[in-house]
């Protein structure tokens, strides 16, 4: 048993079954046991999983060149800013200036012009998991059961969690669970609050409105050593846990949407006015020239970018 998972089992025992959003923060973001705060790197080879901008340096030469394009398009203004939510590793600092990296426990800047990037963000925040009943909406626990973490069906679900339910999940037949990405929601208000003039730049996997029925059971998974799995109750801080981002839930706030699309068309657009000539251009020719093909063939047409301007 994970050290994490004896404090998980402790607190289901003593309080009785706890939500999922709690348990999916506490294994991926507890300050000494979760999954991105363990002393060990999660990505690359050696790691769970691979992400986009480990393709570098072509993801972060085309990302630059996109938002040096939405400083142009708002005058080249001197305080301008990049707040990169979940900068990870850092990967992107050298190559976007005026960056100000983010984790999911900081605070956006009051107010700032500029560009807020992320990249696999949405999808790592913890989530709260519904069950259809019948006609019901339940919130679906975590309990401590028989040597194992199990769900459970908890109580009728609050009307926040119920609004969104209504909102994003509106032809429920047929479906057996879903999550509700209240964080994200929570994101996007701040950084409407924060964020004076300038664009939202948003790349991960995920669904629009008439693609969430292509997931009547949800979208949960784990990662660990590359292999992906549905179970994501199993060794909590061992593992990482991700959920689809529900693109709808991210728009609106008063916020405009300028596009939706694939990674590879946003990728395409950046490159466009070279023709990739810096994303290509050096010594490493032959591993750029590979990198700009998973990028525009593998991880950009699953990934998707949603550009919204305010």
């Amino acid at each position: 048993m994970t050290p994490l998972a004896e404090i998980l089992r402790a607190e289901s025992e003593r309080g009785g079954p706890i939500s999922f959003h709690r348990f999916m923060d506490a294994a991926l973001y507890h300050p000494e046991h979760g999954y991105y705060r363990r002393d060990r790197d999660p990505f690359g080879k050696e790691g769970d999983f691979f992400t986009a901008e480990q393709l570098q340096p072509v993801f972060g030469i085309l990302i630059a060149a996109r938002i040096r394009e939405f400083r142009r398009q708002m005058g080249e203004p001197e305080d301008f800013t990049v707040v990169e939510l979940g900068a990870g590793r850092g990967e992107m600092a050298p190559y976007i200036q005026n960056l100000l990296p983010l984790s999911p426990g900081d605070r956006l800047p009051v107010r700032f012009q500029g560009v807020v990037f992320s990249n696999e963000f949405f999808d790592a925040l913890p989530v709260h998991r519904v069950v259809w009943t019948g006609e019901e909406v339940r919130e679906s626990m975590v309990d401590w059961r028989d040597g194992a973490f199990v769900w459970v069906d908890g109580d009728r679900v609050t009307d926040e969690i119920r609004e969104y339910v209504e909102r994003y999940f509106p032809e429920s037949a047929g479906r057996s669970s879903a999550e509700v990405n209240l964080d994200a929601v929570r994101w996007m208000e701040r950084i409407s609050r924060s964020l004076q003039a300038g664009y939202v730049f948003t790349i991960d996997y995920g669904y629009s409105a008439s693609e969430a029925k292509r997931f009547p059971a949800g979208t949960l998974m784990s990662y660990r050593r590359h292999q992906a799995s549905e179970d994501v109750l199993a060794d909590p801080g061992e593992r990482d846990i991700t959920s689809h981002v529900c693109f709808p839930a991210l728009e609106g706030y008063g916020l405009e949407t300028i596009r939706f699309e694939t990674l590879a068309a946003t990728l395409l657009t950046a490159g466009e006015a070279d023709q990739f000539a810096e994303a290509l251009s050096g010594p490493d020719e032959a591993r750029r020239r590979l990198q700009l093909k998973t990028l525009l063939f593998g991880m950009g047409e699953t990934f998707r970018t949603l550009i919204q301007r305010r």
